[in-house]
């Protein structure tokens, strides 16, 4: 029996297989994108631990009103580990808490002339509450002392308030004529120097004179 021949392949089917077309033509694999690289975060330094730790034990101290050794621990932070500069701003943020508490607080003042002289300093350091809030309690005990209504309204122009510091004045300058020449030149009124009403007060005579006028207390003389 003879045996077959394997048959030739067509020009068509060798062709397909050794030059594919383009639509036999295999689609190519996507280019994988690289990634970019992620930054290293640099090394923490082997004193970073320690600092950190002393800082936390010194929170814990303020936290329980331990003022005293909140502020030890707080300023060994910085003695201590001089180049962790990222903690000292926090470490010196609480070490300002504890020095307030830890400071002596001053007794409210108790007599006129302690209010008439704290509400100075506040007047003086721009605290015009606080200015304020001393010279009602004067003003409750002594109603017609003239310095303390002249400083409420210093106090009160400069809170922006020309309605109460014109009352004030204006009674000020009543009870003694001198506060006229004073609010002439006294800097701190110059917010009220275009009112009307505040011209007007230093224009007119005082209604009442000095004969009127309700002793001061020999401490404010």
């Amino acid at each position: 029996m003879a045996k077959q021949r394997p048959q030739p392949k067509s020009k068509s089917q060798s062709g397909a297989s050794a030059q594919p077309g383009a639509a036999g033509r295999a689609a190519p694999a996507p280019a994988q994108r690289a990634k970019p690289a992620q930054p290293v975060p640099p090394a923490r330094r082997s004193t970073y631990v320690d600092a950190v730790a002393v800082y936390e034990q010194g929170v814990q101290a303020l936290q329980r009103h331990d003022y005293a050794k909140a502020e030890a621990l707080l300023q060994s932070v910085l003695s201590r580990y001089p180049d962790e500069k990222e903690l000292h701003e926090r470490v010196r943020l609480y070490l300002n808490i504890c020095q307030r508490q830890a400071r002596p607080k001053e007794p409210a003042p108790q007599t006129i002339h302690e209010r008439l002289y704290a509400a100075t300093l506040s007047i003086n350091g721009g605290r015009y509450d606080e200015a304020i809030s001393h010279l009602r309690l004067v003003r409750d005990e002594d109603p017609d002392n003239d310095h303390a209504l002249y400083m409420l309204a210093v106090a009160h122009a400069q809170r922006g308030e020309p309605v109460e510091a014109l009352a004030h004045l204006e009674r000020s300058i009543a009870l003694n004529p001198e506060n006229r020449a004073l609010a002439k030149r006294d800097a701190d009124l110059d917010v009220l120097r275009e009112d009307e009403a505040f011209q007007a007060t230093l224009d007119t005579p005082s209604r009442l004179s000095a004969s009127r006028r309700l002793p001061r207390p020999k401490s404010l003389r």
